[in-house]
């Protein structure tokens, strides 16, 4: 499901136009976005949290021949 699937569904459940649900959307999203930037959690009852995690380095491999990138 897209972003504009998800705004066509609250567009038919609501009465608001397709293009007001999908920068409705477009603003929420854009708001978790930038918490998570800052580095805070966001927690959503009901639907789920998100978080930023730090995660250790990989080492990149080339497909083709296997060989490490640097």
């Amino acid at each position: 499901m897209t972003k504009k699937d998800i705004a066509q569904a609250v567009a038919a459940s609501t009465d608001v136009s397709a293009a007001t649900a999908e920068a409705v959307i477009g603003a929420a999203l854009d708001a978790i976005a930038a918490s998570l930037a800052k580095g805070e959690d966001v927690r959503l009852a009901g639907f789920g949290a998100f978080e930023t995690r730090e995660r250790a380095a990989r080492t990149g491999r080339n497909p083709q021949t296997g060989e490490e990138i640097a």
